[in-house]
């Protein structure tokens, strides 16, 4: 069985993912004492240890065939205003960093798509490829949507993998031409408020008083605060580690139920789109209502029995910032594959660089190490 150690593991997603697909994970590391205690509840065995990545106990380098984690994004997103000067992003050169202490045959790196293609992160990003290089990996930079991998969720996520003896080679799509629906998922757990499915967001459904309309019923905005209404025949948005609050996205449960044949959000829509004054803000049917933290974990394709830990914020959280594990397991199988059908070379006896000098590759021109 391939072995893994994980950095920056969060709730365990890619774990889980890595160990639906095969793999063992026998170490894994993260500063979130709750994420650490819902994954070490989630593999089966508690591998995690709650700490930093800078000083942790990590195993010999014969026990680990593949590194893999998931460094803090927040530097390089779209919500964390890509700051450029963002501490957290040092972490992408941290993850190499150990990646040349314990030599795996192989490594995948997860994060946010604007490092895998804004412009604003090309330094950054060859950088990171040539670095690989010069320690002995040849590597591929993927963008994947989860929903083409059966996820109920638009999530583009970027993932770089490197292997010694191979170029790495990217998963097919599985869902790409039948795209799993919110509907779907939400209706495979216990009803909202019931065992199972009762981590309930308590923030007010209010109507904007000043809405913006897009084509779409289900962008826009329409209610106050940045949780939009899901559209249950589709994928949902992606679902950001801010949920919890008003935030969190809304489910029509009349529509879910199928009381009605479309969602109270299309007539509002409609009634806007038609030069409709909009409504007050308390104005809000019932059945509109937030979705729920284990709704939440469904869309990211968490199993129903996860053991979360810690308080609802803290779950919502652990969830916003995982990797889904189904998208995790369709990288995973494709490395294992890779793997499998390429014999280990010898391994490299270049010295780990140190994390000041592999930050240095993101001024380098990569042609310098072509």
């Amino acid at each position: 069985m391939l072995r893994t150690v994980s950095l920056y593991s969060g709730a365990g997603g890619m774990d889980y993912g890595f160990h639906l697909a095969g793999y063992e994970t026998v170490f894994a590391v993260d500063f979130d004492k709750y994420a650490i205690g819902t994954l070490n509840g989630l593999l089966p065995k508690p591998v995690g240890t709650c700490g930093d990545v800078d000083t942790a106990p990590f195993p010999s380098a014969s026990k680990v065939d593949v590194v893999i984690g998931g460094p803090p994004c927040q530097g390089f997103s779209v919500a964390g205003h890509m700051d450029p000067h963002d501490e957290r992003s040092r972490h992408v050169w941290r993850f190499l960093e150990v990646v040349g202490e314990l030599q795996p045959r192989a490594f995948v790196m997860e994060n946010v798509r604007h490092l895998g293609e804004n412009s604003r992160w090309a330094s950054i990003r060859e950088g990171l490829i040539s670095a690989a290089s010069a320690m002995g990996y040849q590597t591929r930079l993927s963008i994947l949507r989860a929903s083409h991998f059966g996820v109920a969720q638009n999530r583009d996520r970027m993932f770089l993998v490197g292997a010694r003896d191979f170029v790495p080679t990217a998963p097919v799509s599985t869902t790409a031409n039948q795209l799993p629906t919110s509907r779907h998922t939400l209706l495979d757990l216990p009803p909202i408020g019931t065992e199972g499915n009762n981590r309930l967001a308590t923030a007010e459904v209010t109507l904007a008083a000043r809405p913006v309309l897009r084509r779409s019923p289900f962008a826009g905005m329409l209610f106050n605060g940045a949780g939009r209404p899901i559209n249950l025949d589709a994928p949902c948005s992606t679902l950001p580690a801010s949920m919890g609050g008003n935030k969190t996205p809304i489910v029509d449960q009349d529509w879910l139920e199928g009381k009605s044949s479309t969602s109270w959000v299309h007539e509002y829509h409609e009634h806007l789109w038609n030069g409709g004054a909009p409504y007050g803000m308390k104005d809000v049917p019932k059945f509109l209502r937030r979705l729920s933290a284990e709704e939440a974990a469904r869309l990211q394709s968490f199993p129903r029995e996860t053991p979360w830990c810690g308080p609802t914020s803290a779950v919502f959280r652990q969830i916003g910032n995982a990797v889904p594990p189904l998208l995790a397991k369709a990288v995973a199988e494709q490395l294992r594959l890779d793997l499998e059908s390429n014999r280990p070379g010898k391994k490299s006896t270049i010295a780990p660089m140190p994390l000041d000098e592999l930050r240095a590759f993101s001024d380098r021109s990569p042609s310098l190490f072509a």
